[in-house]
């Protein structure tokens, strides 16, 4: 049997590229595949092994002091979420790009919100507003119920959308992300900009679906892994699928990417819809960006100056 997990912390790492090589040793000794990312502010991890090399695993790390009282994220993996051991340093463990205004979440971060108080919440009918800090194709497939959803291609497109929730400054927000890594900084940074009453979900929408499945988050999960996306009982009468086939609009919610090699944006496509583009959907609107957010433009004009460079 095999298991995914899910973790993060935001912790001061002096040395990045020892904990990288420590993670390696640790990492390919137990056969994982996965992707790890570590920077100077924390480590941000998902791997893929078996249930015992898992929980194996997890006792190791907890031995060394930073790595305490992590929130492990687990459920049940495939044996091919991923396809190799990926671990690498960079500037951020989720890039938001704030330079010298970079968010230190152990000095500034929302309150901790628990799944069972924002279950209460929205059971009593407390006044707050939901924020989903996710990518705009991550909550085409689920989100929670009256959420709000800023259209980010990517994280780090937060910034140049805070007018669209400018006017929640002195309202209760409750910031959400599949498993915390990213609202724990997108609250601390709220707060930079005035916020006045920020909480973030602990444990992301992972673990409140866990708990409260197919009740107030409808829909699926948008993974980072060969799953793409995960419910959590599908069968039962309430599960209800919310994305729509980007070419006829049935209810839809797999994932295909474009077939076009400049773009691989992902495309909602029905089996019917599938079928007709004899597995090769493209964008149905013609491609503009990738997924990081570029412009295929720009990237065509990249592609053919990579191509004089090595004629030269």
């Amino acid at each position: 049997m095999y298991q995914i997990l899910l973790f993060y912390k935001y912790v001061h790492i002096e040395d990045p590229e020892a904990v990288a090589s420590w993670q390696r040793d640790l990492q390919s000794k137990f056969g994982f595949k996965g992707r790890t990312i570590i920077a100077k502010e924390g480590v941000n991890i998902t791997l893929e092994g078996t249930l015992e090399a898992t929980e194996e695993y997890i006792r190791e790390v907890e031995k060394d002091p930073r790595f305490q009282n992590i929130h492990w994220k687990k459920s049940v993996g495939t044996g091919d979420a991923f396809p190799r051991l990926s671990i690498k340093v960079r500037p951020e463990i989720v890039s938001l790009h704030l330079g010298t205004c970079d968010i230190d979440p152990n000095e500034t971060t929302g309150i901790h919100l628990k799944p069972e108080e924002l279950h209460d919440w929205i059971k009593t009918g407390k006044e707050f507003y939901i924020v989903d800090m996710r990518n705009a194709y991550e909550h085409r497939v689920g989100q929670f119920e009256g959420s709000i959803c800023p259209s980010m291609n990517n994280f780090r497109d937060l910034p140049k959308l805070l007018k669209q929730i400018s006017h929640l400054k002195d309202k209760t927000v409750l910031t959400v992300c599949t498993g915390g890594v990213r609202c724990e900084k997108a609250s601390g940074y709220l707060i930079t900009q005035g916020f006045k009453d920020v909480y973030q979900l602990d444990g992301g929408i992972v673990s409140y679906m866990e708990k409260y499945p197919n009740e107030d988050f409808k829909g699926k999960l948008y993974v980072f892994d060969g799953r793409i996306v995960v419910g959590f009982y599908t069968d039962d009468p309430r599960h209800e699928i919310i994305g729509r086939c980007d070419f006829c609009e049935t209810p839809c919610d797999r994932y295909k990417n474009c077939a076009d090699n400049m773009c691989h944006n992902h495309i909602l496509v029905c089996d019917d819809c599938l079928n007709k583009k004899d597995g090769k959907p493209m964008c149905p609107k013609g491609c503009h960006r990738t997924r990081s957010g570029k412009s295929i433009r720009s990237n065509f004009f990249q592609i053919i100056r990579d191509k004089i460079n090595l004629w030269k």
